[in-house]
Order: C-alpha cells, then structure tokens, then sequence
C-alpha cells in the first residue's frame, strides 16, 4: 500500500510539473507572438515600478494617492520633454553631419583601410566596393529578387506599418505609465492575493528581494547612463570631433552592456579622429577621453550609485540582453535584465535551500551556518 501510495504521489508531481512546463511554454510562445504590442505595456509597467516608491513617499506625507500620481507623473513627463528639447535639435545636427562626412568615411576606407589590409593579408576587397561592380551584381541578381520594384514596395509597406505601430506605442505609453503609477500598489495586491498561503511568505520575501535588487540597479544604472553620456559627448566635442556628441551619447546608451559603451567611445572615437585629422594628437586625445571615463566609472560612479546590486557577471548580463533581443526582439531586450536578476535571486534562494536539505548534508550530518552565513556541516551524533 505504501509502494502505490508513492508511486501515485509521484505521477501527480511528475503531471503537476508538466503542467506548469507547459504552461511556461504557452507563455513564452503567447510572449513571442505579441510583442509588439506588449513593449509599451512591458516599458510603462517600468517605468511605473520605478516611481511608485516616491508616489508612496508622498502619499506618506498625508497627500492622497492621485495628488502623488500627478506630481510624480508631472515630474518624470517634464524631464522627459527636457530631455527631448535638448537632444532632439543636437541629435539632429549630429546626423546631418554624419551623412554630409560618409563620402570621407568611404574614401577613407577605400583609400587607406583596404590597400593597407591587401598589403598585410594580401585580400582583394577594394573590387567589391567599385560602385560599377555593385550595379552589375544587381543587374545580374535583379530577376532572382524578383524586381527591384517590388522589393522596394514590400519593404515600404512594412516600414510603413512598423513606423505606424511604433507612432501607437509612444501615444500609448504615457497614458499607460500614468495608470501603472495609479495602480500599482492594487496590482501587487491582486497577484499576492493569489498565491498559494503556504508560499507567500516565501513568495513575499523572495519579491521584496527581486524589487530592491532590480530598482537599485535600474535607477543607478539609469544614472550612471547618463552621466557618462554626458561625459563622453563633451570629451569628445573637446577634443574636436564633428561627430564627438553623437559617438559619446551613443555610448552613454551602451553603458547597461558591459564594456560596449567603452568599446564604442575607442572604435568609433578612433574611427571617427583618423578620417577628420589623421594624427596621432586627436587619436591620444580619444584615449583620453576613454580613459577618464573609465576611471570615474570604475572609481566612483559604479560602486556608488549601482554597486553589487544584480549580483551578475558581465558575460551574463551580455547573454542575457543578446538572448533576449533574439528571442523577443526589442521587448527581449527591455526585459532582459529584470529577468536575469530575478533569476539571480531564485537561484540564490535555490542554492539556500539546497545548503539545507538532507541531500547536502548527508544522512548523518545536520546543515547549521557560522557568523558570515556560510553552511557548515556537523554530525548529529556530536551535535547531540
């Protein structure tokens, strides 16, 4: 009877998790199908997460909830128009002059690049940027393509479609925000509410956790961003650089990745000084300006406004936003980080558990913790 009994237990937790996988894979499949449309859902859920400690703030001074949804939402769609002020006229500039400098970034790469890398490998790549080698590789592949007409004309319709999805996406998202910054504390509500009573302390704690551990990283990285952003475009507008704003605000954005802001502000900083003057004067200066940037960030803005608090290596925290583009496109890649760090805490809360279970310990030993929190393992015959 004991033997069956067990036997049925484990066919029930066996269908028990087969359920839950498949549920995880709808999900994902659902998540995959509709991310377009969840993006600015996903984007104001964010940005509502991230004010809500100050709407309770405020709320805590005796305003009434909506009064605090209105400020902080008041405040961030200020800065958010500030921002755009400023950036959008300089952003501008920056393009014109990027598209009036290509021709010296072509002949720069047909003149100097490619003959120095035939010298040095002896590859023939100068015939494969000749404009008239280009038109005859169309002409040949032109019924392949099945008509440059056509081509053009799909390609058209979808951009027009992608750009009238992203035009809904931005009206949406400060309609959205506004409601996830109302709501907040009644949807957290909700879905406590429907955890199973065994599980919500563990469940409570193991969020509280992910919440602290996400919104510390998130608002210092945010800062961090835009902090190196701003350095990195002045330095590079300082040492003379056309393109200096552009390349430096660039890598502000690139920051979140570990080392490609960086790397971004050495290649296209170097690129961008050896086709304007061609010396080594401004190429000194962009290490410079790579330089200074790395040691305030190493020394002061990291470990003060980010610190520790993702617990993630750099190459996971790289893997986790290139997985996430692949698989879900642009909201993979917004969501990616959240989900690392929560990820990060279930396996700290499922290495505690496993550092306390029997199977550690072993038959004959019992699982206690010194000062520092570490598990160490005695017999229970000495502990007795």
């Amino acid at each position: 009877m004991d033997l069956d009994q067990s036997a049925d237990a484990a066919i029930t937790a066996f269908l028990r998790r087969l359920q839950w996988g498949l549920g995880a894979l709808v999900v994902g499949w659902l998540t995959w199908l509709l991310a377009p449309v969840l993006t600015p859902f996903v984007f104001a859920a964010l940005l509502g997460w991230l004010g809500d400690p100050l709407v309770d703030r405020i709320e805590r001074r005796g305003l009434s909830r909506n009064f605090a949804v209105v400020i902080v939402f008041a405040c961030m769609a200020l800065l958010m128009l500030v921002a755009l002020l400023l950036l959008v006229p300089l952003l501008e500039r920056q393009i014109v002059v990027l598209v009036a400098s290509l021709p010296h970034y072509r002949d720069w790469l047909v003149g100097t690049v490619l003959p120095w890398l035939r010298d040095k490998t002896g590859m023939q790549l100068v015939d494969w940027l000749d404009p008239q080698r280009v038109v005859e590789l169309i002409r040949t592949h032109w019924e392949q393509a099945g008509g440059f007409a056509s081509t053009a004309l799909g390609y058209l319709s979808r951009s027009g479609f992608a750009l009238l999805a992203w035009l809904a996406n931005i009206v949406l998202l400060p309609v959205l925000t506004f409601f996830f910054l109302r709501d907040w504390d009644h949807i957290v509500e909700r879905v406590a509410a429907l955890v199973p009573r065994d599980h919500s302390a563990t469940v409570s704690r193991l969020a509280a956790e992910s919440s602290e551990v996400l919104g510390g990283f998130l608002r210092g990285q945010l800062l961090v961003m835009l902090i190196l952003g701003a350095l990195y475009a002045s330095g590079l507008w300082f040492v003379g650089l056309d393109l200096g704003i552009l390349i430096g605000l660039i890598a502000g954005v690139l920051t979140f990745i570990p080392y490609l802001g960086p790397a971004t502000v050495i290649i296209l900083g170097g690129i961008a000084a050896l086709v304007q003057f061609g010396d080594w004067q401004h190429l000194a200066g962009v290490a410079a300006v790579f330089a200074i940037g790395q040691v305030i960030e190493s020394a002061w803005l990291t470990p003060t406004l980010v610190g520790d608090r993702i617990g993630l290596h750099p190459a996971a925290v790289i893997f986790a936003v290139l997985a996430g583009g692949q698989l879900f496109g642009f909201l993979g890649m917004l969501v990616a980080l959240p989900v690392a760090a929560i990820a990060n805490v279930l396996l700290r809360y499922a290495h505690e558990r496993y550092t306390h279970s029997r199977l550690y310990a072993g038959e004959s030993h019992a699982v206690i913790l010194d000062e520092a929190g570490a598990p160490l393992s005695a017999d229970v015959d000495e502990l007795a």
